[in-house]
């Protein structure tokens, strides 16, 4: 404890409720100070983002203890957004300024930090069918192709892979690179393939997209309301969502609205559609989607490449397109879809995201409505504007890149501090609505698959990943232990598509492989089996807070609910927990329990039960 101070903002003696608060939501502070402080008062000194002050207040004693007086202070806050406040400590000889150190903690001094406060709308509920699911992410042309599915060489000259096992097209082996090689992936391959999904405790399908396209990744959009050719048409589409359902599962689809793809029928560059596109005629339909410049020779494009020019989201006509009655959003969600994830969503003006939202909402009040964020997303700036993403009107939950990173960083470096401060970090910055509802994936189409980042197979030079066999079982072993936290965090964990199978690989497109038919790890299959049964087995404590228990050196516990014990032992040495009447649920490395201790073997994790309250 400090000399003079104690305010811990992640301890709810110091702070309730814990995390972003409601509107209008009753909030109490304790702020301890030495009683050998020469004091007159503390206040408490809330402020809006912007830097306005909007509340000073005096803290008044409530306890006293030896050598501290705890006083205390409560307030509320009327409208949703971001808060930041602090303490200023008032004595005989002047005023000390008290803010945020490290972990939260309070500190005396000038040129600290504040501590942050999110307000949330007191009726935001999230998307109640993805709470306590899990994910499984699908690249849809590298799923599953079934058997006897053919193919017509379309207008893009697209090539197919003959072999499922061959690797993808690189920009560093194809000059020029059009990610125009398929491999044959169809929505009734991911039809066919569902009791495999099921059995690993899917229950949510979050699909990139399936819009016509030119490009296999299909994020440069043709069409909004076709399905493209090489993966179905729109009865496979509606078939895949209602077989989904009968077994528990929803589908969320990758809406993509900051750009379209060049060679579409709403820009037409390459004259392949016989409606005027903007690219032809500033009379187009289209025309004021896009942004031209000099004498409609140039346009704006999405990070500068010209296949992708950039659509203005908040002009009328666009905006009612994707939003309105007869949008695309609705079409979807009319025809199965349970969702859509918004790509990039950082790109998208804040009133786009806000009436996609009403939009999405008002055709299915339990949709899904998810955001691609990849920072902290309580306090993002997006070219030079605070988003409000978190705050109820924009989204329900977002990619949660920050905790991808705390796994794996603590699985490589065993860091366990840093591990608490970020996941620590989230849990106090989002609205309760969204922890429940966030996508905690380990690798995904933009990243390099896990086990390819654990393995330390980071030769850049390299056009694929190629592991040793003594390489894949030490990096498919930590992999293991990075899912084991995954999927008992609070959120939502989201497979990769054949991670679960051991497939592997370097970013884009090399993280892209088809899916490994006939060449599965299916032992590893079988622990995300259980991993998916562990999750829905227990899903009363694992709806429930929380709570680490033991962060030392290379050694970590944490608690869920009132009976989900995860133990973590990441040191070369053999370690001990002291645990009583724990019984095992799921571990790797080979823990033992005698009498009222596990024994845990070096790089060892596991769940654990234990029947009296943690």
């Amino acid at each position: 404890m400090p000399s003079y101070i104690y305010f811990d903002a992640w301890d709810t003696c110091c702070k309730t409720p814990f995390g972003a608060a409601k509107e209008n939501q009753t909030i109490s502070l304790f702020l301890k100070v030495s009683s050998e402080m020469s004091l007159i008062k503390p206040i408490f000194i809330l402020r809006a983002d912007n830097g306005e002050e909007i509340l000073r207040k005096d803290c008044f004693p409530y306890s006293t203890g030896v050598n501290f007086i705890t006083y205390h202070t409560s307030f509320s806050v009327e409208t949703r957004g971001l808060y930041f406040y602090r303490f200023e400590i008032v004595t005989d000889t002047g005023v000390l300024f008290v803010g945020r150190g490290e972990d939260q903690i309070a500190k005396i001094g000038n040129f600290l930090s504040e501590w942050q406060l999110g307000v949330y709308d007191a009726d935001f509920k999230g998307s109640e069918f993805v709470h306590q699911g899990i994910m499984y992410q699908i690249f849809p042309d590298r799923f599953y192709r079934p058997e006897g599915t053919t193919f017509a060489i379309t207008r893009n000259q697209r090539t197919i892979h003959s072999d499922i096992n061959e690797y993808p097209d690189s920009p560093k082996n194809t000059f020029p690179y059009a990610a125009a090689d398929f491999y044959g992936g169809t929505l009734n391959g991911i039809l066919e393939k569902l009791p495999y999904l099921k059995n690993l405790g899917i229950t949510i399908l979050y699909l990139n997209p399936i819009f016509e396209s030119c490009s296999n990744h299909r994020y440069d959009t043709a069409d909004y309301f076709k399905i493209d050719p090489y993966l179905g048409v729109t009865e496979d589409f509606e078939n895949l969502c209602a077989e989904a359902k009968k077994l528990g599962m929803g589908i969320i689809l990758d809406g993509v609205f900051s750009h379209t793809g060049a060679d579409s029928i709403y820009f037409n560059k390459d004259g392949h559609y016989s409606s005027s596109g903007a690219y032809q005629s500033a009379d187009s339909p289209y025309s004021k989607w896009y942004t031209f410049s000099d004498n409609r020779k140039t346009y704006d494009c999405w990070w500068g490449f010209d296949n992708m020019p950039n659509t203005n989201e908040t002009e009328n006509s666009y905006m009612n397109f994707i939003c309105g009655d007869e949008g695309v959003l609705h079409y979807w969600l009319n025809k199965g879809a349970s969702g859509w994830r918004f790509d990039v969503a950082d790109e998208l003006p804040d009133e786009f995201l806000m009436q996609a939202k009403l939009s999405i909402k008002s055709k299915k009040k339990d949709a899904y409505v998810l955001g691609e964020v990849w920072e902290d997303a309580s306090n993002k700036i997006s070219y030079g504007n605070r988003r409000p993403y978190l705050w109820g009107d924009e989204l329900d939950g977002v990619m949660n890149y920050p905790w991808r990173s705390a796994i794996l960083d603590l699985i490589k470096t065993k860091n366990t501090n840093q591990f608490f401060r970020s996941i620590m970090t989230i849990l106090d910055h989002y609205p309760k609505p969204v922890i429940n509802n966030l996508m905690t994936p380990l690798s995904t189409h933009d990243t390099t698959r896990a086990i390819t980042y654990l393995s330390s197979s980071e030769n850049t030079e390299e056009i694929y990943c190629k592991l040793s066999e003594q390489s894949y079982q030490k990096a498919r072993h930590l992999f293991m232990l990075a899912s084991i936290i995954q999927y008992t965090l609070p959120g939502v964990p989201s497979l990769y598509y054949g991670d679960e199978a051991g497939l592997y690989g370097f970013s884009d497109p090399d993280n892209r492989r088809f899916y490994p038919w006939g060449r599965e790890d299916e032992d590893l299959i079988e622990f995300f089996c259980q991993l998916g049964k562990v999750r829905h087995d227990y899903s009363e404590d694992f709806d429930g807070d929380m709570k680490f228990i033991n962060i030392s050196k290379q050694q970590l516990s944490y608690a869920r609910g009132n009976h989900i014990l995860v133990l973590l032992n990441l040191a070369d040495q053999e370690k001990r927990f002291h645990i009583k009447e724990a019984t095992s649920i799921l571990s790797i490395g080979h823990a033992r329990i005698e009498e009222n201790f596990v024994y845990m073997p070096p790089s060892c994790g596991g769940i654990f039960y234990q029947k009296n309250k943690t």
